[in-house]
């Protein structure tokens, strides 16, 4: 300890050497704060560094000094003050390379993971889009922005954001952790938005009794006109609805015609608030059962259709 304090009071003479170089004073203060926080000093690594910081402004390093400051109250679990230093050398700090790192693009990480504010991690993606393209997956960057665009409720912009997504080459086969099913939620969400929405239903009581309506009246146009027009699915249990061949393209016509269909008086009892099935029987003679899949539409970019309910696909056989 008595050797750290002789070496802690030569590094600080060496400080107040005018003719000391930039590189030089880098070097001291960096040995400080290290031997502070080698000695479980944290408290005196963050007063010397940040003193430094305030008496000296146009010190070249000042950046890395705070940004040492921040990772400390970081690894402290003290978060809302790591956030706060973070902020201050992006905003106010031109951005340095230490070790080859930059020191912008390292408190932009920081941020987006230690930040509760979804506006500000909206800034912290689109600087990392705009300014480090080259550190990291496009690709997710638009999709992760996306998904906060729609916490705020700029539906337009999420819109945009989920385009730019679907527009990347390899959307349809990134995996992102934490969201398995990102390509099919971007598909699903900008096809959504382009269509005309009118095969939806105000209620699920009512898209239940005019499906059940048209089956009993063999009328399959009215029931091609209840299928959704986009992301419609028909698919085994066991595929999903990624998969290209579970979007089929069909007319009930090629299945009512010569069958006697029937369907069960109650949805079944694995239904929902927002999902429901009803098992029908009848359609062909190798995958006699079928269930219709009803969802209530998740599009707050809508109100109007906000809500409402919709035939979104069709699982054949039973269920497993």
């Amino acid at each position: 300890m008595e050797k750290d304090d002789d070496t802690l009071s030569q590094l600080t003479a060496l400080l107040d050497d005018p003719t000391i170089s930039e590189q030089s004073r880098y070097a001291v203060i960096n040995r400080i704060a290290n031997l502070f926080y080698a000695r479980s000093q944290t408290d005196d690594m963050v007063l010397f560094l940040t003193d430094w910081v305030e008496t000296h402004p146009d010190d070249h390093y000042d950046a890395y000094w705070l940004f040492m400051v921040a990772s400390s109250y970081l690894k402290s679990a003290q978060e809302p003050l790591a956030e706060y230093y973070y902020e201050r050398i992006i905003n106010n700090y031109t951005d340095l390379l230490v070790n080859g790192e930059s020191i912008h693009f390292s408190c932009l990480q920081h941020l987006i993971q230690i930040s509760k504010n979804p506006s500000n991690r909206i800034n912290y993606f689109n600087r990392i889009i705009l300014n480090f393209p080259q550190n990291v997956s496009i690709t997710e960057m638009y999709m992760r922005l996306a998904l906060e665009y729609e916490t705020v409720g700029e539906w337009d912009m999420a819109l945009k954001s989920y385009n730019l997504f679907l527009e990347q080459p390899d959307s349809s086969t990134i995996q992102i952790a934490g969201l398995p099913n990102a390509y099919t939620k971007a598909r699903q969400m900008v096809n959504f938005s382009k269509s005309s929405k009118d095969w939806t239903f105000e209620s699920l009581e009512a898209l239940e009794n005019a499906v059940k309506k048209a089956i009993t009246s063999y009328n399959w146009r009215k029931l091609d006109s209840y299928r959704s027009k986009v992301n419609f699915f028909a698919m085994s249990w066991k595929s999903s609805e990624s998969d290209p061949n579970a979007l089929e393209n069909f007319s009930m016509h090629n299945f009512m015609l010569g069958n006697r269909i029937r369907y069960s008086d109650r949805l079944d009892d694995t239904s929902t608030p927002t999902e429901a099935y009803l098992r029908t029987w009848g359609w062909t003679s190798y995958v006699n059962v079928w269930y219709l899949y009803f969802r209530k539409v998740d599009f707050p970019a809508d109100p109007e259709i906000h809500g409402r309910w919709e035939w979104a696909g069709i699982y054949f056989g039973e269920k497993l």
